[in-house]
């Protein structure tokens, strides 16, 4: 998706349409005073009050048309300069304009664009004439505090796009409707994924069969692979006592993101926000010798984060979560292999999503504001040139990034780009040093004294919930076979005569751990056929005569008007190859 606001010549047109906007609009309400509108990463926007009238959805139609007419007229944008008492002078009347003019320095000659009967005070620069800007829509209208104080009056803001041609338009009208369809919250509720109440609570997801199914078979995944490389799978509490939190340093330094202090029998606990302090604490328990390093625990576990109510984001950003999380303790001559087998684990996984278009990103400290990390400078030097290393050794192009490493140490991000374009971090490996001090972990070495183990935290999935919201994008819900909630549908021609052979192909489906269901509802052949396409099941059985006949099913995939007959175990083993190999295919 194009970005308005750093494409210079997309700027200055959309910015000189937010004024025809603003023209269009004072035709229409004389009474309306405009505050500032500027170019954005998606178009422009003014914000505006209009006194008493309030802008509808059906309103922006008309203001469409006004602008048209407008633009038809052709005439000339001109820039003159005025004194700043000029201005004074001229906008008296307007307390929005009057505020911007005040803040100018005394002396300064303030400039002004004229188009037709409509001036605006404004920097520019502007395309030479309306006309230019006629090919344009408005996309949405909205509230939105004078000067972003909550205290000020609410003023309205509509949002629109403008393009130097007709074609562009409309293909970025498409763009638009495209991401629509993909937003996983839309997605989410008609493929009957997940839930929100505002009775349960802002954030707090509630998952419904669908999308437990989903999440149990990542979990699994994910933990089948885990295994295969040596972690142990471990569950801890969601609320823990603010002893825990004070010792890792959270409730200093991350307070302000966690749920409120809960007080009990003199006690203070608290929601956990993350789960690497409970992780030490199993680590502390036992004693370690260094030939039983590394040990890496794994856990799938919830956590709870206080998200400002405009950031959350349906299931990608939410305030209860799970994460694919573990820690690893190692030697700090163990740094390297661990590291690099983590990266490898995080390739094989985005191999089977068929993921290709991510980086890595390593995260440093900021040294211009080191108040929010904890540790020493040494500490995060090493930290930092250590997994520099790793990254160099690997081969693995990365580029950094200042001020985005954790609290307590610096960390790979893996960022992959959506189909919507955004950066997404899907995967994490920190380094850490600062948690063993603080818990004051050790092993016994081979010369029988005591060190400070390093800690690795490292999540492959990061949250399931994000990663959940960012497959239903990607796929526009179309999940690969292995992963849908409901893989096979099976449909009886008649729901009286055929619906016994379609409970026995079931039976054996189930048998082989096929997620399948009947739908044998009285009801016509191609409704439910078009059923099964609108909740985007992979594939759909039909079954009547000729099947019973030759102990068959027709196969019709999701997205394809193609048919074949095939028997039974043919079938059987044909999208038990499928599952196994995890086949992924692009609609």
């Amino acid at each position: 998706m194009i970005n308005f606001k750093e494409d210079e010549n997309m700027s200055v047109l959309n910015h000189s349409c937010a004024h025809l906007m603003a023209q269009a609009v004072k035709h229409l309400y004389p009474q309306a005073k405009f505050w500032v509108g500027p170019v954005v990463e998606e178009g422009f926007y003014y914000d505006m009050d209009l006194g008493d009238e309030v802008i509808r959805d059906e309103d922006l139609e008309k203001i469409e048309k006004e602008m048209k007419k407008c633009a038809k007229a052709d005439k000339l944008i001109v820039r003159h300069e005025i004194s700043k008492e000029e201005a004074l002078e001229q906008f008296k009347d307007d307390p929005y304009k009057i505020d911007l003019i005040e803040r100018m320095p005394e002396g300064t000659n303030i400039s002004m664009y004229t188009q037709g009967d409509y001036t605006d005070l404004c920097r520019g620069p502007h395309v030479k004439s309306t006309k230019q800007c006629r090919y344009f829509k408005l996309l949405k209208h909205s509230g939105a505090y004078w000067k972003g104080d909550k205290n000020n009056k609410v003023l309205q803001r509509v949002y629109g796009v403008c393009f130097p041609s007709e074609e562009e338009l409309n293909n970025y009208l498409a763009e638009l409707e495209d991401m629509k369809q993909r937003d996983h919250r839309k997605l989410g509720k008609d493929l009957q994924m997940f839930m929100f109440s505002d009775t349960v609570g802002a954030g707090l997801p509630m998952w419904l069969p669908n999308g437990f199914t989903v999440r149990r078979i990542l979990s699994d995944y994910i933990m089948d692979k885990e295994l295969d490389q040596g972690y142990i799978h471990v569950a801890t509490p969601s609320v823990a006592s603010t002893k825990l939190y004070k010792i890792s340093g959270h409730l200093a330094h991350y307070k302000d993101d966690m749920f409120p202090i809960m007080e009990r029998e003199g006690e203070d606990f608290v929601l956990r926000p993350m789960n690497c302090p409970e992780h030490m604490i199993i680590y502390k328990s036992t004693l370690h010798s260094y030939r039983d390093l590394p040990v890496r625990i794994a856990e799938i576990a919830n956590d709870f984060r206080f998200e400002a109510s405009g950031a959350l984001t349906g299931i990608e950003r939410a305030r209860a979560f799970t994460q694919n999380d573990s820690h690893i303790f190692c030697r700090p001559d163990q740094i390297a292999s661990e590291i690099k087998d983590v990266t490898k684990l995080i390739l094989d996984v985005y191999k089977d999503f068929d993921f290709k278009d991510y980086s890595f990103r390593l995260s440093l400290r900021d040294k211009n504001n080191t108040d929010k990390y904890f540790g020493n400078d040494e500490l995060w030097e090493k930290s930092e040139a250590e997994l520099r290393e790793v990254l160099k050794e690997m081969g693995v192009p990365y580029y950094e990034a200042e001020g985005e490493a954790a609290f307590y140490g610096p960390k790979i991000d893996v960022q992959v780009k959506s189909v919507l374009g955004h950066d997404v971090t899907l995967s994490t490996i920190q380094l850490d040093y600062q948690l063993p001090e603080r818990f004051e972990l050790e092993y016994v070495d081979k010369d029988g004294t005591k060190k400070r183990p390093v800690v690795i935290h490292r999540a492959i999935l990061g949250s399931l919930d994000r990663f959940v919201a960012f497959l239903l994008e990607e796929t526009k819900g179309i999940l690969p076979l292995w992963l849908a909630p409901q893989q096979v549908v099976i449909i009886p021609v008649s729901p009286e005569a055929h619906t016994d052979y379609a409970n026995e192909v079931l039976k054996l489906l189930k048998k082989n751990h096929i997620r399948a269901t009947v739908d044998a509802r009285n009801e016509k052949l191609g409704y439910r056929v078009r059923e099964a396409q609108t909740k985007k099941i992979p594939v759909e059985l039909v079954v009547g005569d000729g099947e019973i006949a030759d102990r068959a099913v027709t196969v019709r995939r999701y997205g394809s008007k193609d048919a074949a007959k095939m028997s039974l175990d043919d079938f059987l083993a044909m999208i038990q190859k499928e599952i196994d190999e995890k086949v992924i295919e692009r609609h």
